[in-house]
């Protein structure tokens, strides 16, 4: 890559087909406002940023395949990926290349990838927060149900270590296909039905997490004693699904549209004039839009995109981000976010319900599972 090419050229790697769609076309809807903003302000380099698009369909072979053919074309980084198996088709292709990819949604850690600029939450900055409020608001056993793929697996492994460590217990753990059908969603409601007062935390994603919140709705679970929690299932998600399948839900995320700073007041606002009034916006969508922001910055302190240049440029600046400044990590290219969860209230929105005083630094590895401050408050404040 030349260190001082216009124009800049972005390739993105969003879905508008396929399992994960509901939510990965939201998320390109996020980076499409960045880019507009960013040719309003003047473009990079003298020139107008500019879009080469693809739709990999959630399909892993086909964003491996789309990623190449992006590179190939020479793009100056890549944009996307919603699950973690799609992450891991594309990141070879990057590092054969010596490209960037920007990486918008939360993920199981536990990765480090040179090229790989991690911008949604890693685990400390969503399922510690969510294992505390759960031990200390609702049933202290829990049902575990996710998609079968990386992501679900791994993140119901560092939730289990979690609620341990607080006294509760799981109970049962059932992972369904992406392109799940009704009988395989509906033989999980029964095994839920049978183990009892529990908790359910879930990592179903794309259409199956919709058609999963509307089978538990169905089936007549009071969700203000009896839940689903979950990482994934945000605004996009819950609009999908409708409001009776989504109040009482829980979710954790750096991000929710509701927050009232101005940063996010100009967001929505953006958001919604461009894509229409009724439009979700989720931790994901804004992670998509503040990617692409601090690549636009990164870039015009280098006066170029070398990929070595602004690996250097981006932690040495803080972007006022609509859930707060954010800024890139140095060491390992995770992203300082703001922990917060919230629960759809009667109006089918977000309240948070219990959120951060700073942001977190993120820690993919986990070297230490628990705070012990916040370990201390919810092991005396458990049900």
């Amino acid at each position: 890559m030349a260190s001082s090419k216009a124009p800049v050229t972005i390739g993105f790697l969003y879905s508008r087909t396929g399992v994960t769609s509901v939510i990965e076309v939201a998320q390109r809807q996020g980076a499409l406002l960045a880019v507009q903003e960013i040719n309003a302000e003047g473009g990079l380099l003298g020139e107008e940023l500019r879009v080469a698009d693809s739709n990999p369909q959630s399909n892993p072979h086909l964003f491996k395949s789309e990623a190449a053919r992006l590179l190939d074309d020479g793009v100056d980084a890549l944009f996307g990926c919603y699950m973690s198996s799609t992450r891991k088709a594309v990141l070879p292709e990057v590092e054969a290349r010596q490209s960037l990819l920007f990486y918008p949604t939360l993920y199981e850690g536990f990765e480090y990838v040179e090229g790989c600029i991690y911008s949604g939450a890693a685990p400390n900055q969503n399922a510690r927060m969510l294992a505390d409020y759960l031990v200390e608001t609702y049933e202290p056993r829990y049902f575990f149900v996710g998609s079968n793929y990386i992501f679900p697996y791994e993140s119901n492994r560092i939730m289990r270590d979690l609620l341990s460590n607080r006294g509760a217990e799981v109970v049962d753990e059932v992972y369904i296909p992406l392109s799940s059908t009704r009988e395989e969603i509906d033989r999980v409601i029964d095994r839920i039905r049978a183990a009892g007062p529990v908790t359910v935390f879930s990592n179903v994603v794309g259409q199956g997490a919709v058609d999963f919140y509307r089978a538990y709705d169905a089936a007549g679970f009071d969700r203000t004693v009896r839940p689903i929690a979950s990482l994934t299932f945000g605004e996009p998600e819950s609009l999908a699904a409708g409001l009776d399948a989504s109040v009482g839900n829980v979710k954790a995320a750096p991000y929710f549209s509701v927050l009232r700073t101005p940063a996010n007041a100009r967001f929505v606002a953006a958001y919604r004039a461009l894509f229409g009034p009724d439009q979700p916006i989720s931790a994901e969508v804004e992670a998509a839009y503040i990617q692409v922001r601090m690549f636009a910055e990164a870039v015009r302190r280098v006066d170029g995109t070398s990929r070595r240049d602004l690996l250097k440029a981006l932690p040495t600046f803080s972007f006022e981000a609509p859930q707060g400044p954010v800024r890139v990590d140095a060491v390992n290219h995770h992203t300082y976010l703001w922990p917060r969860v919230g629960l759809v209230d009667g109006k089918g929105e977000f309240e948070v319900v219990r959120e951060t005083s700073a942001p977190e630094a993120p820690e993919p590895y986990l070297v230490e599972h628990d705070d012990p401050v916040s370990f201390a408050k919810a092991k005396g404040g458990g049900r």
